[in-house]
């Protein structure tokens, strides 16, 4: 009876039933969390004030700062609040230390007339409640900031150090300096004061900090709360039990092979505007060629900071490659979904756009804004654009960091290939949900990134809330809508290829949208936990980051499936290269996105893992295997399209030996960055975060480091692999010989 019942279930209707409900329940729950942000959100005071009554800085200095943080890219140096690159400080986390540091030393004198080393452990005892009562008592975040005796001298280090390091330099953490003057550091010394009163002072109401009690200061008792143990436990529960279940559900309800399979493309002769995109091959390989070697240079930086590798750090300084290599992967990425999108849209027509040159329009304009994005990342973080770097240079927000004109013209280029797509494939959505999802979901990538557009002329005042929506656009994309792009183009390759029935691809891929609607909305709340808001999005993010991983498993088991029955039936597979990166964007998808993302994902674990090299093996694994591979399979597939339709020879060999380059390269990356990871991790639960992110920290790891050479040698050999390949198959490849 229970195996009826759920046979009931399962069926289309009833799927998309589910998934209208959940999509409904959970986009209406983000959007009355965003309508409410206000009320959690911490305030930037009017003033903070001296003990003798000085003003010390004002909310236009706040805000003046964090627009110099954004114009000089130091969020690809360090970070703020653990957010941004591993390599300099965490700016807020360094002042709070230092404060504290002061503090200690200024009250051993003041009741004891001693330096602290010569106190008793009963006179450091009472130093110390002195020290907690300062930071925790007698500061408050508020419409005015009283700083005590003690806090007011503390900060002015403070902002001595902050000038020092910024105008100066820092060469021991691959900062050149030199592009950032006196005046323009003091302001950013403020806004970083202002994060550190985030991480000191009591939320309202409450006994924890703004950020929940990040980061772990030992010596003020600072540390992790007990539900955050609480809410790891859950995640765990739920991950195990669920994927189980989800796994017995694709095998038992959804693989089922119910009608006879056949091809559904016969691939005789290209469409106008599908040879069009045999231009794109070259650029989509040419950028991931490109962000391999500067990972390499990025890779020679983090092991030896101080020195320079083949280029003067004051020419390309570290900041600069970071936000190069992150804005490439984006742009080769995307451009690749793109063109999958445009090679499928008028097989799915059985017709061909009416303007087929449209697409050279595209090409154009792609390539105008990543020349312009690059030469803005550049120009704007070295200093050449203070008058224009909101517009045209680099607006410094991790991973997201174009100026705003290039933010505009990859917007305008989303929806000109939205409505390409939608022109030619809007009367097939009809009664088929595999078109309807891959329009809608191209739709949501091209406008979604808007959300990182607020507001539209002017920096966002409240760093709290230019992150939370600065994760709409990275979490909702990856893990959203991304998701859903996939899902749908999958299910029409399969079908199209006559690997599974038009039935079970349907059932498979609502499903699937059942899922990653109910993980991939509300999941982003894992990124809000230690950046400002309120604590119950430790339970929100941690409850539905659990989730997240389900997706990932599914479309494991669809993979296998489609290559067993393939390989059973005898069947030949013209697209074997293209269902290989489609096999392996699922099986790295669940090791990056699944495996090391549930390792950060905890809380427990992410309390003391935030902000480390514990977060590398999650970041570049779920990014190159869930959509780069998918990206390149798309090109791969555009190669081999033109290769069927001209008669064109093609070996799969090369091609393999790109694709295990790569693969193993990018599986080994991961074992030296989490061991210097999970010594980061164990130094900030030992010590504190302060202690994590020194340079010292790392510096015993320095052999690990090097190791990098094996993996990072592997995948740009790869890289280059794949870009030959690709050249030659695309445009070198000579024509089938007949035979007699």
């Amino acid at each position: 009876m229970k195996q009826g019942l759920l046979d009931k279930f399962m069926t289309k209707k009833n799927l998309m039933v589910a998934f209208w409900v959940v999509a409904i329940i959970m986009v209406s729950a983000l959007i009355f969390y965003t309508v409410n942000l206000h009320k959690e959100v911490p305030p930037i005071p009017k003033q903070v004030v001296g003990a003798d009554g000085q003003v010390l800085y004002t909310y236009d200095d706040v805000i003046q700062g964090k627009q110099y943080f954004q114009e000089f890219d130091l969020m690809d140096w360090g970070t703020m609040l653990g957010m941004g690159a591993y390599m300099g400080p965490d700016f807020p986390a360094d002042l709070l230390h230092n404060r504290v540091q002061y503090l200690f030393d200024y009250y051993a004198r003041d009741m004891f007339d001693k330096s602290r080393d010569q106190l008793t452990n009963t006179e450091l005892g009472a130093v110390k409640e002195r020290v907690k009562q300062d930071i925790k008592e007698q500061t408050r975040l508020g419409e005015v900031v009283k700083y005590t005796v003690a806090s007011t001298e503390a900060f002015k280090r403070n902002v001595a150090y902050v000038v020092k390091m910024l105008v100066d330099g820092d060469k021991d953490r691959a900062y050149p300096g030199g592009f950032i003057t006196p005046d323009e550091a003091k302001k950013i010394a403020a806004f970083f004061d202002w994060g550190q009163l985030l991480a000191s002072t009591k939320r309202t109401g409450t006994d924890r900090t703004w950020t929940n009690n990040w980061p772990f200061v030992k010596e003020i008792d600072q540390n992790l709360e007990f539900i955050n143990h609480k809410i790891s436990l859950w995640e765990f529960l739920l991950l195990w039990t669920l994927t189980i279940i989800v796994i017995y559900i694709a095998y038992e309800y959804l693989f089922k092979k119910d009608e006879e399979l056949q091809p559904a493309i016969k691939i005789n002769s290209l469409y106008p505007s599908q040879k069009k995109l045999l231009k794109y091959v070259p650029i989509v390989a040419a950028l991931f060629v490109v962000q391999l070697f500067i990972g390499g240079y990025l890779a020679h930086l983090y092991t030896e900071p101080a020195k320079d590798f083949i280029i003067s750090q004051k020419i390309f300084p570290f900041n600069v490659a970071r936000s190069w290599h992150t804005q490439i992967a984006i742009l080769w990425v995307a451009v690749g979904w793109l063109v999958g999108g445009m090679l499928v849209a008028p097989w799915v027509a059985n017709k061909d756009h009416k303007y087929p040159w449209l697409v050279d329009v595209l090409w154009i304009a792609l390539l105008v804004v990543a020349v312009g994005a690059l030469y803005g990342l550049y120009m704007g973080a070295t200093g050449h654009l203070r008058e224009s770097w909101f517009w045209f240079g680099n607006e410094g927000r991790e991973l997201i960091n174009l100026g705003r004109a290039w933010d505009i013209g990859l917007v305008a280029g989303l929806v000109f290939w939205f409505l390409l797509v939608f022109s030619l494939i809007r009367k097939a959505a009809k009664n088929n949900p595999i078109v309807s999802t891959i329009i809608w979901a191209a739709f949501a990538i091209a406008t979604l990134y808007i959300a990182g557009m607020m507001p539209l002329t002017k920096v966002m005042p409240n760093y709290s809330v230019d992150d939370y929506y600065r994760w709409w656009v990275i979490h909702l994309w990856v893990e959203l809508t991304f998701e859903m792009f996939a899902a749908g183009t999958i299910a029409f390759f399969t079908v199209s290829l006559g690997l599974i029935s038009h039935k079970t691809a349907v059932r498979t891929m609502i499903f699937e949208l059942f899922l990653i609607a109910l993980s991939g909305t509300l999941g982003v709340g894992h990124h809000y936990w230690w950046q400002g808001l309120d604590q119950y999005w430790i339970a929100i993010g941690g409850i539905f980051s659990a989730l997240e991983p389900l997706p990932l498993a599914l479309m494991i088991v669809e993979a296998m499936k489609n290559q067993r029955e393939q390989r059973l039936e005898g069947k030949k597979n013209e697209f074997n290269t293209v269902f290989m990166w489609i096999a392996g964007s699922a099986i790295l998808n669940w090791i990056g996105a699944g495996f090391f993302g549930m390792l950060i994902n905890t809380p427990t674990i992410d309390y003391y893992a935030h902000g480390t090299y514990l977060i590398m093996p999650h970041g570049h694994i779920a990014l190159l295997g869930a959509f780069g591979y998918v990206a390149i399979a798309f090109i791969y597939m555009t190669s081999r399209t033109n290769s069927l339709a001209n008669g064109l020879e093609w070996n799969e060999k090369i091609s393999k030996w790109g694709f295990w380059l790569l693969t193993i390269g990018v599986i080994l990356f991961a074992l030296p960055t989490y061991i210097i990871g999970i010594h980061q991790t164990e130094l900030a639960f030992n010590q504190g975060y302060f202690f994590a992110r020194l340079r010292d920290a790392v510096e015993p790891m320095k052999n690990w480091m090097w190791f990098r050479l094996l993996p990072d040698g592997m995948m740009i050999l790869g890289g280059l692999i794949i870009f030959y390949d690709l050249i030659q198959k695309t445009f070198f490849a000579k024509k089938v010989a007949k035979q007699a």
